[in-house]
């Protein structure tokens, strides 16, 4: 009887877990809850899905940024003055960018951070549009675009990665129980 107590107590915990790593993601699409199946915050292979395919997989806002290189509304996103202890991933498919003690607070009206997680969680790429020269921030994994670097931040390095906050995602640090 012990060991099956133990047992379902396993079951159930790994169920909710799961639970959870399938509420991340799944994005509502056209009015319909679609199950991502390129997102997983483990798997670092480099993804290479058409933009036909991620339209049918993410929700339209997040298409327009990370597919299409749309811009939210300065002052807008969520993350720009949010605080929280934890890591940001890209919301298209769950790779780690960047450390919440790397996020600062700047005047842009984005999120910032002066360092990535790793080196090759972004790539980056020159971006001529709108008549300016800047340096596109993209998903080193899935290709999505993320914002732009700018060498204007806080730190030794210069370095200001303004993020586009639909672009993010968000899980906060898990506090260790004394």
């Amino acid at each position: 009887m012990k060991n099956l107590i133990k047992i379902s107590a396993i079951f159930l915990v790994g169920t909710l877990g799961f639970q959870k790593m399938e509420a991340q993601r799944i994005q509502n699409v056209k009015g319909k809850n679609i199950v991502n199946p390129y997102y997983s915050r483990t798997d670092t292979q480099i993804l290479k899905v058409p933009n036909s395919t991620w339209k049918k997989v993410l929700n339209a806002d997040l298409y327009s940024v990370s597919r299409l290189n749309e811009t939210e509304m300065a002052n807008t996103g969520k993350y720009n003055k949010f605080d929280g202890r934890g890591t940001y991933y890209c919301a298209a498919c769950g790779n780690a960018l960047f450390r919440s003690d790397a996020k600062f607070a700047s005047t842009c009206g984005w999120p910032s951070f002066f360092e990535t997680i790793r080196p090759k969680s972004v790539i980056y790429k020159k971006d001529e549009s709108y008549n300016m020269v800047r340096t596109e921030v993209r998903c080193g994994r899935c290709d999505a675009h993320l914002g732009h670097l700018f060498d204007d931040g806080p730190t030794a390095s210069k370095k200001r990665f303004c993020m586009n906050s639909i672009s993010l995602e968000f899980e906060p640090m898990v506090k260790k129980s004394k």
